[in-house]
């Protein structure tokens, strides 16, 4: 999760959200949320760092790997995570308005997936780069 975080740190601009999926202990694929640096709604840390890992590992199914973020996924990311199958996701903050892995709704039970969830880890640090995030974007619009 830590590397996650320093991911997170990394989206300027963007709304700081990090992920990486990882296969048997190894990082395969690592990356930030880029929707406003590239234009594309779906350019969330998580459909990206799917998207690498598919890459490199030349197939769709990642049964085999795990997903860490520092949100936890929206409903479009935890359904793109539940097709690909990926065996666990851990995630940092919980995310009261759209989380998709529990916090508002669980998109697992639509699929009626045995994916493994685990939130709040690091929670505190991730919650602290949001806040500071939305803090800042909405000082910026008082200026």
């Amino acid at each position: 999760m830590k590397r996650a975080v320093e991911l997170a740190k990394k989206s300027k601009g963007e709304i700081p959200v990090g992920a990486l999926i990882v296969k048997d202990g190894e990082v395969i694929a690592e990356t930030f949320n880029q929707k406003e640096t590239t234009n594309d709604v779906t350019a969330h840390a998580e459909i990206l760092a799917i998207r690498e890992a598919e890459q490199k590992l030349g197939r769709w199914r990642l049964d085999d790997c795990e997903i860490y973020v520092t949100l936890e996924p929206c409903p479009m990311c935890a359904w793109a995570i539940v097709s690909a199958r990926i065996k666990a996701v851990y995630f940092g903050s919980y995310d009261k308005n759209y989380g998709a892995l529990g916090s508002v709704i669980d998109v697992r039970k639509l699929a009626n997936s045995k994916m493994k969830v685990y939130g709040g880890i690091m929670e505190e640090e991730c919650d602290k780069i949001l806040k500071e995030y939305f803090f800042n974007m909405r000082f910026e619009r008082t200026k």
